[in-house]
């Protein structure tokens, strides 16, 4: 009964490799730019090694339409971006089962370790075992079955019987080794997105990046009719407002139209991995930008969504403040204004002075100053192949061939 029960263990942790998907501020930016797209985010299983041809398949579903990806089927095009610092790599290519006519990307990122996964310990399952005894009479003989619960110990730890060490040198008390574990505490999250356009392939392909300071007159003259021209579909985001979409996915809500605002898991975290954790304050007020159309109307704002997002994810996750990163990123991915909550044990991508500003300074700088956002130099980090940027470096470089070569001082 007991070797029924490891066995039904077995086959249900192969069955784990076809996984559901869930639905940088970066990675919000991949499913909102371009509205045919439609990426997924999940972690996907190692292959076992007792099933080597097997391979996950990660199933969309929530909408009309439900679609498969076999990474079997995944044909590699060429590599965009190969990233050792965040253990990651994006990958351009065709799912030769769906569409050779349309691109896919696939994002792999190795997970980060959880306090569970580094103690030597065993989860204790139960697992439901069907006996069945034969009778026998003169006459007939009768089948009878009978259920009972069968207590399996799973070993789910980096330290476990099932992690092997592979030794590359020892010398005296050092040594190196690669070590082969558990498929079930050595897994990928994979994003896919497809079919990918033009601007995901740009997007998560490496390209050289500058910082540029952006005056107000430079967000006034470039920046700001950049935005009108270029501005993408917040459909997407409306969906989530107005409850059409991710409902499910809602940590906590203020339904205030002045100073309201949702907050959810971004799309970085998998909701689980309480060491990754990380949440978007999306406010309900519509035409709020960024940061540059801020001013002190709205202070109540920004202090709810502190104050709201702070005990929400106390209550929710029992971290407290003093561990929290809350901030708004310039230049955003998105324009509509979202506050960040991550893990400050965390360093997601975009937590760099370059580009975050934490929300306890920007409330203080306009209780300091009203129109503070609309009047200082702001640095913002831009791709070469970013549109704006091009604009932006054009408009300074014009700037400096209009400035007489002698100055004079102004005197007030």
């Amino acid at each position: 009964m007991l070797e029924a029960a490891k066995q039904q263990k077995s086959d249900s942790v192969n069955s784990n490799n076809s996984i559901n998907s869930s639905n940088h501020d970066d990675e919000h930016q991949q499913r909102r730019q371009g509205q045919s797209a439609s990426p997924i985010s999940a972690t996907a299983a190692v292959t076992s090694p007792a099933n080597p041809t097997s391979s996950p398949v990660v199933v969309l579903g929530g909408s009309t339409t439900s679609t498969s990806y076999d990474l079997a089927q995944f044909e590699p095009v060429r590599i965009l971006n190969n990233n050792s610092t965040h253990k990651s790599v994006s990958l351009l290519g065709h799912f030769g089962n769906l569409s050779r006519d349309k691109f896919a990307i696939i994002v792999l990122e190795k997970t980060a370790f959880t306090e569970a996964q580094l103690r030597n310990y065993s989860v204790v399952t139960k697992a439901a075992v069907t006996q069945t005894a034969t009778t026998s009479s003169e006459s007939e003989s009768e089948n009878s079955s009978t259920t009972a619960e069968v207590v399996v110990a799973a070993e789910r730890s980096v330290f476990s019987s099932k992690s092997h060490l592979r030794t590359e040198f020892i010398n005296d008390i050092y040594g190196n080794f690669l070590c082969v574990t558990d498929p079930e505490v050595n897994q990928l999250k994979v994003t896919i997105i497809y079919p990918a356009t033009e601007k995901h392939i740009s997007k998560y392909s490496a390209h050289a990046r500058f910082l540029l300071e952006e005056t107000a007159d430079d967000y006034r003259s470039v920046t700001l009719p950049h935005l009108e021209q270029e501005q993408l579909s917040l459909e997407w985001l409306y969906n989530i407002l107005e409850h059409r979409k991710e409902k499910d996915r809602i940590v906590y809500e203020d339904p205030s139209d002045e100073v309201g605002f949702i907050l959810l898991p971004d799309l970085k975290w998998d909701g689980k991995t309480l060491e990754q954790l990380y949440l978007l304050a999306l406010v309900r007020p519509k035409g709020i930008k960024s940061l540059r159309d801020l001013t002190t109307a709205h202070l109540p704002l920004l202090r709810n969504i502190r104050e709201g997002g702070i005990k929400a994810i106390k209550e929710r996750y029992g971290i407290s403040s003093d561990h929290l990163r809350i901030y708004v990123h310039y230049q955003p991915s998105f324009y509509h204004l979202h506050v960040h909550f991550t893990y400050l044990k965390h360093d997601p991508p975009g937590i760099h002075c370059e580009k975050s500003h934490l929300l306890t300074t920007i409330i203080e700088n306009l209780e300091l100053v009203p129109d503070y956002y609309q009047r200082v130099t702001l640095s913002c980090v831009l791709s070469e192949t970013d549109k704006l940027y091009a604009k932006l470096k054009a408009a300074k470089e014009n700037a400096d061939e209009d400035q007489p070569k002698v100055k004079r001082t102004k005197i007030e």
